[in-house]
C-alpha cells in the first residue's frame, strides 16, 4: 500500500511539473508576443542606412514618385522613421513622406529587392530602381535589377 501511495505521489508531482512547465511556456510565449508586437509597431523592418543612420544613401524616396528619377536629398529636410533619418529634396517631399511613409518608403527597408528575394540583404544603387504597383523597389545595380524584374513581386 505504501508503494502505491508513493507511485501516486510521484505521478502527482510529475503532473504538477508538466502543468508548471506548460504554464511557464505559455507565459513566455505571451510575453514574447507582446514584445514582438511592440517592436513591430516601433520598427517593422530593418532599414538600409549608413553608419550615421541615413536611409537609402540620403536619396529622397518621394522624388522617385514625383520626379521619376533618383534625387539626392538634403540634410536640411529630414524626417526620422523606423529608426533611420530620411533625407528629402524639399519640405514638400518631407511633409508628404511624414503623412504616409509607407506610401513612399522603398520595399524591404531599402535593401536590394533581388537580394532579399534570395534570402539576404545587399546595398543598393539608387539608380537601379523601379516603381511597380505603386511600390518602390531598389536593387544592387542594373544587372541585378534585370534579374529582379523577371519576377518582380514573386507572383503578388
Amino acid at each position: 500500500m505504501w508503494d502505491s501511495s508513493r507511485k501516486q505521489s510521484q505521478r502527482q508531482r510529475e503532473l504538477r511539473a508538466r502543468e508548471c512547465a506548460m504554464f511557464g511556456s505559455a507565459a513566455i510565449m505571451w510575453l514574447a508576443l507582446l514584445g514582438l508586437g511592440h517592436a513591430a509597431d516601433e520598427r517593422s523592418a530593418p532599414v538600409n542606412q549608413s553608419s550615421d543612420g541615413v536611409a537609402i544613401e540620403g536619396y529622397d524616396p518621394v522624388a522617385y514618385f514625383t520626379d521619376s528619377k533618383p534625387v539626392k536629398g538634403s540634410s536640411q529636410y529630414t524626417y526620422r522613421w523606423q529608426g533611420a533619418i530620411w533625407h528629402f529634396a524639399s519640405a514638400q517631399h518631407r511633409d508628404a513622406f511624414a503623412k504616409s511613409p509607407e506610401s513612399y518608403a522603398p520595399q524591404y527597408g531599402g535593401y536590394c529587392a533581388y537580394g532579399v528575394s534570395q534570402g539576404h540583404t545587399a546595398p543598393v544603387d539608387p539608380a537601379a530602381w523601379k516603381i511597380i504597383n505603386g511600390k518602390l523597389y531598389l536593387n544592387y545595380n542594373r544587372e541585378v535589377q534585370g534579374l529582379f524584374l523577371k519576377d518582380p513581386v514573386g507572383g503578388d
